[in-house]
């Protein structure tokens, strides 16, 4: 996926990204970096704009200021080209109430342009990947909190999208329901997906990710390797001195 093929171009770029809600502005001039095939976990505290973040990536929001590419595509201008190569967890479940769970998998993979018997057998194994396997004939509106979340991954995941945006992900999932995530992340990140994960877990960042983005006062405050941090409450600790800041 690129629309600049040169490979020293970051993936994903921001350079002074603003945006407001009103008079608040969330994003202040943010800068930001993201080479093909990393994962990041991108912390801060609620309202920090990392959920912004995201819908400005995916062409759902308009920045009001700076300049926002994804494969070097202008975002939102071409977020058409985009779209294909996103999968997208919001907090919203973002599947229709009123299908069953296989209903939606196949709904979803046609307007990805998938098809015939692939796409059944792709709906039918990612089902059994987020256990849903035996819930795949069932109406969604019936469904609870986290098995809307685990049908929500299994469509981010229906056309093996090049880049994977996962806010809060881990909401709503059991133990169970997190260890599958998380695996799906992991076989996802070796596979060279670009990854950005929100979250307020500083264990999922250390498990999951090799760079701690946190945002704070509408710009970055930490940037770092997780690697740097031997323990989750050493993530944890760096998170909050960068939010004090």
């Amino acid at each position: 996926m690129s629309a600049h093929p040169s490979p020293d171009r970051p993936l994903l770029e921001a350079v002074g990204l603003v945006k407001r809600f009103g008079f608040r502005a969330v994003l202040r001039g943010l800068d930001l970096c993201v080479p093909r095939g990393q994962a990041i976990a991108l912390m801060g505290a609620n309202g920090a704009g990392k959920s912004t973040l995201m819908r400005l990536l995916t062409g759902l929001t308009r920045p009001d200021g700076g300049i926002l590419t994804v494969g070097g595509w202008v975002m939102p201008r071409e977020a058409a080209q985009v779209r294909p190569h996103l999968g997208y967890v919001a907090h919203k479940p973002l599947v229709y109430d009123g299908l069953t769970a296989r209903e939606n998998l196949l709904f979803f993979g046609r307007l990805y342009g998938l098809a015939g018997a692939a796409l059944h057998e792709r709906a039918d194994d990612l089902l059994a990947q987020v256990g849903l396997k035996k819930r795949a004939h069932d109406v969604v509106r019936g469904f609870s909190r986290g098995m809307l979340q685990r049908l929500s991954i299994a469509r981010a995941l229906l056309h093996a999208p090049d880049i994977l945006l996962l806010d809060e992900p881990f909401t709503g999932l059991d133990l169970n329901g997190v260890e599958v995530l998380s695996g799906l992340v992991e076989a996802k990140r070796a596979a060279g997906c670009t990854i950005i994960l929100t979250t307020h877990d500083p264990a999922h960042a250390l498990r999951l990710c090799e760079r701690l983005v946190v945002l704070a006062r509408g710009g970055l405050v930490v940037d770092s390797p997780t690697s740097a941090y031997a323990t989750p409450e050493a993530l944890a600790t760096a998170y909050a001195e960068g939010v004090a800041g």
